[in-house]
């Protein structure tokens, strides 16, 4: 009996010592992707703010993300219809950690061309609600469905915020 507990316990240290776990490797855009909280402002063509949340809508949640081929140089933006209602793939550059649409791209939200520009990620450089040093995202965005710029002197939106931390603190 002793004989066939010890075969027993052998053979299964052999199974579990030869299971092979794979690498999960992330995405070709990961340095880029995450959850943001973000703030959107008028701005004139320099970038200076001209109103500030000209909508009133505070803090919104707005996302970058891999597309489906998986490429380093193109993703998904995305305001998760908290603004504007915009989805669109941008140009991007995992090292420099910059994108853009290169001009105006077909929204996937709905019919409209969004232009996003000037698109960057700096690492470490937001500070959120609870002190704590986070991710920060900004870029331009206008849209061709947009009349506001034109009737109240702006020329675009700038949406800048920080890397969402999931801590209740850092909600707004």
């Amino acid at each position: 009996m002793k004989k066939a507990i010890y075969l027993l316990m052998l053979c299964t240290v052999a199974f579990f010592s030869s299971c092979e776990k794979d690498e999960i490797g992330g995405t070709a855009t990961q340095a880029l992707a995450g959850e943001w909280q973000l703030t959107v402002d008028a701005v004139d063509e320099a970038g200076n703010v001209v109103i500030s949340d000209p909508f009133g809508l505070g803090v919104i949640l707005g996302i970058t993300y891999n597309t489906n081929e998986n490429v380093a140089d193109k993703m998904y933006v995305s305001d998760l219809g908290n603004f504007w209602e915009y989805t669109v793939v941008v140009n991007c550059d995992c090292n420099a950690l910059t994108f853009s649409t290169n001009g105006e791209a077909q929204n996937e939200a709905y019919d409209c061309k969004v232009n996003i520009e000037d698109g960057k990620m700096l690492p470490g450089a937001a500070t959120t609600p609870s002190g704590m040093p986070a991710d920060s995202l900004v870029y331009y965005v206008s849209f061709s469905d947009d009349e506001n710029p034109a009737a109240n002197g702006y020329a675009k939106y700038k949406v800048s915020g920080y890397r969402r931390t999931g801590f209740a603190a850092d909600e707004q």
